[in-house]
């Protein structure tokens, strides 16, 4: 059992981790997944791939609201943006999906600049209600502008392939979305090692001191804008080639809310927390469903009814008690169980 944290060098101080157990259970952890689609029905598959496509935006939300500290209730909108620019290219220009999910991307961080540019004088609740208005203004140019988007009859792809891989199969896009997350995971846990990283956590953490340690606030806030909603935009992306038909009702303003969640419950500036925050929200409700396969005929009814409001109370309910017990989520439940057992029997 380790005993301590001491580094010797540079190179130490800065990697992903220099434990051999971690990388084990890493290791082990993508076996698993690997064999999953073998072990699993294919209920199980979509599921899963619908935990990575929430994961890959929750990572972004995280960049630039966990690590960088700029509140952002625009989620909806950047997903809606990635996957309409996705199925309007494939769909209506004959792009195929190699080229449709980077330019949906590319494009989606672009216009993040249009937001970011007058945000970057707010902080707080006044830059979250500017995203929201974001949203909004995205959803309407959708319905309203019929002869570029569809307006409310939604745009519809062929099944789509990616570099002769049929990602139409729920077995070929559970991998896909797997390849794309590990990528994501990978990047933003880089980014956040280097100089881009720490300075966006000193902005977070305080920015006039940030800005007289040499830090441009101006660069490093658009930069979080880009880089996050970049990614958003290619979980939008993702989000077409899951459904092959989007409209704008797919892209509520709840789920902005949900984001927000995910990564609180998670954990905030955690790719880690990301994720497992993505998948309590996402398969929140299908717990709830086994849960009631053991109570009565009635409660299941009443829950099938009222599937929607039961699931926001308890996403409300779930978040005020991470809020009052563990702000860090479940990674920092997760680290002090850790610690707990490490320095057992003298806890610490």
């Amino acid at each position: 059992m380790r005993s301590g944290h001491a580094v010797e060098d540079y190179r130490q101080l800065v990697a992903l981790s220099d434990n051999p157990i971690t990388w084990f259970w890493v290791g082990l952890l993508i076996l698993l997944l690997l064999a999953l689609p073998g072990l699993v029905p294919t209920y199980t598959l979509v599921m899963a791939s619908a935990v990575g496509i929430a994961a890959i935006g929750a990572i972004g939300l995280n960049l630039l609201t966990g690590t960088t500290g700029l509140i952002s209730l625009g989620q909806a909108g950047f997903l809606a943006v990635g996957a309409y620019t996705c199925a309007l290219l494939m769909a209506d220009y004959g792009w195929p999906a190699e080229a449709a999910m980077p330019a949906a991307a590319i494009f989606t961080g672009l216009l993040s600049l249009v937001i970011g540019v007058p945000s970057l004088r707010l902080k707080g609740l006044y830059l979250a209600i500017t995203t929201l208005a974001f949203s909004l203004i995205v959803t309407h140019f959708i319905l309203y502008s019929e002869n570029l988007t569809h307006g409310p009859f939604g745009v519809r792809i062929a099944n789509p392939t990616m570099l002769g891989m049929d990602i139409a199969s729920d077995v070929g896009f559970y991998y896909f979305v797997g390849i794309l997350l590990l990528l994501v995971s990978l990047f933003a846990l880089n980014v956040m090692r280097t100089r881009i990283g720490r300075a966006w956590i000193a902005i977070r953490d305080h920015d006039i001191a940030a800005q007289v340690m040499g830090i441009n606030l101006v660069h490093y806030k658009l930069l979080a804008f880009f880089v996050s909603s970049s990614i958003v935009g290619l979980a939008g992306a993702l989000t077409t080639l899951r459904l092959r038909f989007i409209n704008v009702e797919v892209f509520d303003l709840l789920i902005s809310i949900e984001a927000l969640a995910m990564i609180i419950v998670g954990g905030l500036g955690s790719v880690a927390g990301s994720i497992l925050g993505a998948a309590f929200i996402v398969l929140l409700p299908e717990g709830v469903r086994i849960l009631l396969d053991f109570l009565t005929p009635e409660m299941k009814t009443a829950y099938s009814n009222y599937v929607y409001e039961v699931r926001g109370l308890l996403i409300g309910a779930i978040v005020i008690i991470i809020l009052r017990v563990e702000s860090g989520g479940l990674v920092g439940i997760w680290m002090k169980t850790k610690r707990y057992w490490i320095n057992w029997p003298l806890p610490i």
